[in-house]
């Protein structure tokens, strides 16, 4: 089940919901304001997706220099910190 829910979880439930709201909006007689509905739906997926989405950061290369020295028997000092 954990292979299911991953960084694209988002993109596939967002496909999903999107042909269902097109599915339902856009099924009879579609009037602008069914148009417009949809767009916005689109538009709100499309901008949660610019937001959420993995980014690559400048600490990556320190993540894998550590992920490295974990598995390889040295003793390994982790300090987490928050912003908050």
């Amino acid at each position: 089940m954990k292979f299911l829910i991953n960084q694209y979880s988002f993109v596939a439930l967002s496909i999903l919901l999107i042909f269902a709201a097109g599915l339902i909006l856009l099924g009879n007689k579609p009037k602008l304001k069914d148009y417009l509905a949809f767009g916005v739906i689109v538009i709100g997926f499309v901008a949660g997706w610019g937001i959420l989405h993995p980014r690559q950061t400048l600490l990556m290369d320190k993540a894998q220099k550590v992920k490295a020295m974990i598995g390889a028997g040295t003793p390994v000092l982790l300090e987490f910190q928050s912003p908050y």
